[in-house]
């Protein structure tokens, strides 16, 4: 469903500031794969899923999704492919505009734009009962404005968005960082159960170890642009924290952050 063939990409090139944020990285992911990436900082992990996703160009290298080659693509044209949630819970969605807006702007997404109304009454029916799955009652407040929802309500509500034309692909990037751990809880378990409904093909950074070993099939460590650690279904059913800190301990020179150790 993702081929990635030798990326590569440099920040700054032949300046001081030079900074090679991915390098020759490779990763495929089958349909259905849901790969967790975690790494120390400036690891390249966000600077992965911006090239999938179009918001950057890799220097080199292919990108495919579904044996599409998108690597020529721009974020625009990708958006039919790749659906995305960011950290920040303000980014995924639209203040000003109401919950069903919003909904209906997603379900557009990637597909050429006319004239015909947004918002149907039948249109209206089947927002409230995917807003119902989230539990959160979303679904009675349809013409509420999104920015008048909590942190953890608004990313609940851009991971609905982002599976709700099944993408392709599903990057998550930190999507629960911003949230204290209640609603980071809260959203953990709606993004196993989407994934899963949904049998998205999914790639999610995360600083939160527990996080990366909870959810998924597959693991891969990232480190100065490259994957230099991968675990397979059954591997990484095996794996605990401290065995993942002492695989990131063989790294010269590498460190976590204090966040990698929360639960």
């Amino acid at each position: 469903m993702l081929s990635i063939s030798k990326i590569s990409k440099t920040f700054f090139a032949g300046t001081v500031n030079e900074r090679r944020a991915l390098v020759d990285l490779n990763l495929e992911l089958a349909e259905g794969d849901f790969v967790t990436v975690i790494g120390s900082n400036g690891a390249g992990k966000s600077t992965l899923l911006n090239t999938i996703s179009g918001r950057y160009f890799a220097d080199s290298g292919s990108i495919s999704i579904d044996g599409s080659p998108v690597s020529k693509l721009k974020e625009f044209k990708r958006a039919r492919f790749v659906g995305r949630v960011f950290q920040d819970p303000m980014a995924g969605t639209a203040p000003d505009l109401t919950i069903e807006q919003n909904l209906a702007l997603a379900l557009q997404r990637g597909k050429r734009r006319g004239l015909r109304r947004g918002i149907t009454k039948a249109r209206r029916a089947e927002f409230a009962r995917e807003l119902e799955s989230l539990e959160l009652g979303l679904e009675n407040r349809l013409s509420a404005k999104v920015g008048l929802l909590s942190g953890g309500q608004r990313q609940a509500l851009s991971l609905l968005m982002a599976g709700f034309t099944q993408p392709r692909i599903l990057l998550l990037d930190e999507h629960t960082a911003a949230l204290d751990p209640q609603r980071a809880a809260l959203v953990t378990d709606l993004t196993e159960r989407i994934v899963a409904e949904g049998n998205l093909t999914t790639l999610m950074v995360t600083h939160n170890m527990e996080q990366a070993l909870k959810l998924g099939n597959r693991l891969v460590m990232m480190h100065e642009g490259r994957i230099v650690f991968e675990a397979s279904a059954e591997e990484k059913a095996k794996l605990t924290v401290p065995m993942l800190l002492a695989e990131f301990a063989k790294i010269k020179g590498a460190s976590f952050d204090d966040r990698a150790l929360l639960a």
